[in-house]
């Protein structure tokens, strides 16, 4: 977060008005976000990381809506849009400070009513989306899985990085449609890839291929909270698929947050990948809601 935009003095928040939080605001932020913690996960992750190392780079600013004094909603503002708790006044805020400042977001994501209201107000001055996902169900698992977990799936090691970078560079591609980073992940991307798994964040199976060990099977604690998770990347190797390996790696993954003390895990997925949601139903999630994306 950054210190107060000087345009908008703090006594005109009264009659509704937006600025840019800083660090003072963080308290009031936390209790936005927990108004719905797994929906509003990304931020408050971000933002209790930062908390617990003061002067860490959030990767973004947040703009926030006030009525009466009061933050009511907010936007994060990064390589992403990410609309929490957004009333109509509060987007019609968002988009109009988003276009005087210029697109500088690869996308627009989080619960589906907000991101497509937004769209909607700043489709008509931005140029260049290249796919809109209007439904990807929200999905929480908060209890123990409903099916037995593959035992070989486990918590990756740095020794595994350069078998666990090729398949993240593998599934963002095939789920954006473009790579993230040259063919060995680039340095930025691999040290994205390395911090989840030092943190013990990357979830991994890798057996023995052809040409030596390969993962098959992978998937990410995108975001962290102490009693929300949310999964993110999930991949199975192309060559592997149809063998059933999604719905026991994810019930891996599952026993091993809640082993970790976490009381949810969440994860969104696209509404048209329905063999993926039947693997999730099988592993014992349920659908909260639904997000969507604007990617460009």
């Amino acid at each position: 977060m950054t210190p107060p935009a000087a345009s908008t003095p703090r006594g005109s928040e009264r009659s509704g008005s937006l600025r840019v939080l800083s660090g003072a605001d963080a308290p009031a932020l936390l209790r936005l976000c927990d108004r719905d913690p797994v929906a509003n996960l990304f931020v408050s992750a971000r933002l209790l990381g930062l908390l617990a190392r003061p002067g860490a780079d959030l990767g973004g600013a947040v703009w926030g809506w006030f009525e009466d004094g009061l933050l009511v909603s907010a936007c994060w503002a990064g390589a992403n849009l990410v609309p929490i708790e957004a009333t109509p006044p509060a987007l019609d805020a968002f988009a109009a400070h988003a276009r005087r400042e210029g697109r500088r977001c690869s996308s627009l994501v989080g619960p589906a009513e907000a991101v497509l209201g937004l769209w909607s107000r700043l489709e008509p001055h931005w140029r260049g989306v290249r796919e809109v996902r209007a439904r990807q169900p929200l999905m929480v698992c908060d209890g123990p899985p409903a099916l037995a977990p593959d035992p070989a799936v486990r918590r990756a090691a740095l020794r595994d990085l350069d078998l666990v970078v090729p398949a993240c560079v593998a599934m963002f591609t095939e789920e954006i449609g473009y790579a993230p980073a040259p063919p060995d992940g680039g340095g930025a991307y691999r040290a994205r890839v390395a911090e989840l798994v030092s943190t013990g964040r990357s979830f991994a199976r890798i057996d023995a291929g052809p040409r030596g060990p390969e993962v098959v099977f992978k998937a990410e604690l995108g975001a962290v909270s102490p009693k929300v998770v949310q999964v993110q990347g999930v991949w199975v190797a192309p060559h592997r698929r149809g063998e059933g390996l999604s719905a026991p790696g994810m019930a891996a993954v599952v026993e091993a947050a809640r082993a970790d003390g976490v009381e949810t895990v969440s994860l969104y997925v696209n509404d048209y990948n329905t063999r993926a949601l039947a693997a999730y139903r099988r592993v014992g999630f349920r659908e909260v809601g639904d997000f969507a994306t604007v990617l460009f």
